[in-house]
């Protein structure tokens, strides 16, 4: 099998012949092969043993055909080596047993260093790269400042967001440097990534879409642009043509040019934010991934080709798509739906291209 670089030459907004598909958690639960290991090991366990982590990550590449392969880990790794005590509960999530409150939580975590405290990480990106020489680029990725603090703070997955918001607006001088502290960890542990092998660098602000724009703009992008800027200026040092970004930031839809101005080389879209409006709002020198509703993989073929072929169409043969997702796969979706998802998009964007 020849190493194929569509992916890369999206992201790059670079021609292809057709439009790369990826599955954010595309490494996870739908898969009867994932669950066959977690039966028998623990999520955390998993994530630190490379030799699972790599085993899981290649699953996708080789039973669905993804157009790219992604680390398996999780965007909460870093917390312990930051002093925050971390726990995945069975049937909960995770779970922060020290949540940050105060200035003083504040003040008590560390800046992690990526490879004493995740040095798992890299080595699983190293041996993926070997695994993946004649297949597929390797995303890394990361978790972003705003939407790693909401964990910390809340101390588990939420909503509502009370203690985050409180803090946010209660102690500005206390966020300001709780969010310097997770972006400090953050870029080290990016620029880690990237020197192991990540050849694309996916920043994940699961969250930020609770937050109100106003609040976004003096809250929460002069964070995520610090760590976009500096991992973007490292990746160029690092790789000729530097390596790749994209920013996912999650639910944003009513603030599209704000999270432009955070930066990346690739804007995520979620499913809420039609194809052909993503185009009009989203300037020429990103590319754009996205952004089917991740639901779909329950509908009929003939509604999932309909859906695949209204966001191609609309996306059109403007250079620079990567089809994905608008969130993660549920873990109860079909892995065959998966592969007739990437046969439509495959197809059907080879069919826009030349005009037929």
């Amino acid at each position: 099998m020849p190493y194929d670089d569509t992916f890369l030459r999206a992201c790059r907004r670079q021609p292809t012949e057709y439009t790369p598909m990826w599955m954010m958690r595309q490494a996870g639960r739908y898969l009867p092969e994932y669950r066959a290991i977690r039966e028998k090991r623990g999520f955390l366990e998993m994530c630190r043993t490379p030799e699972l982590a790599v085993e899981v990550s290649m699953q996708p590449v080789d039973l669905v055909g993804v157009d790219a392969a992604i680390m398996f880990s999780d965007i909460l790794v870093s917390f312990p080596g930051m002093g925050l005590d971390l726990e995945f509960a069975k049937g909960e999530g995770p779970v922060i047993h020290n949540p940050v409150r105060t200035a003083a939580d504040v003040a008590k975590l560390r800046i992690a260093d990526p490879h004493e405290h995740t040095g798992f990480v890299m080595e699983t990106i190293k041996i993926l790269r070997r695994e993946l020489e004649h297949k597929v680029p390797l995303i890394g990725f990361a978790g972003a400042p705003f939407t790693l603090a909401s964990y910390a703070i809340e101390g588990h997955g939420t909503r509502d967001y009370e203690n985050c918001k409180a803090l946010m607006w209660s102690d500005p001088a206390a966020w300001d440097s709780l969010l310097e502290k997770f972006g400090s960890t953050t870029i080290a542990y990016l620029n880690a990534q990237i020197d192991a092998g990540a050849q694309v660098i996916q920043l994940f602000d699961s969250w930020v879409g609770y937050v109100a724009p106003r609040d976004y703009e003096r809250s929460v992008l002069p964070h995520t642009k610090r760590v976009i800027d500096a991992v973007t200026a490292h990746g160029r040092e690092v790789v000729k043509g530097g390596v790749p970004v994209i920013h996912f930031a999650n639910g944003a839809t009513s603030m599209m040019d704000l999270v432009q101005k955070a930066g990346g080389d690739v804007i995520g879209v979620d499913w809420r934010l039609d194809m052909g409006l993503a185009v009009e709002q989203i300037d020429e020198r990103f590319a754009i991934q996205g952004n089917i509703d991740p639901v779909a993989l329950f509908a009929p073929d003939e509604e999932i080709e309909r859906m695949v072929v209204d966001i191609l169409e609309k996306f059109g043969t403007r250079p620079g798509h990567i089809f994905n997702l608008g969130h993660g796969i549920h873990k109860t979706s079909d892995p065959e739906k998966a592969r007739t998802m990437l046969r439509f998009v495959h197809e059907h964007s080879r069919r826009i291209r030349s005009g037929s």
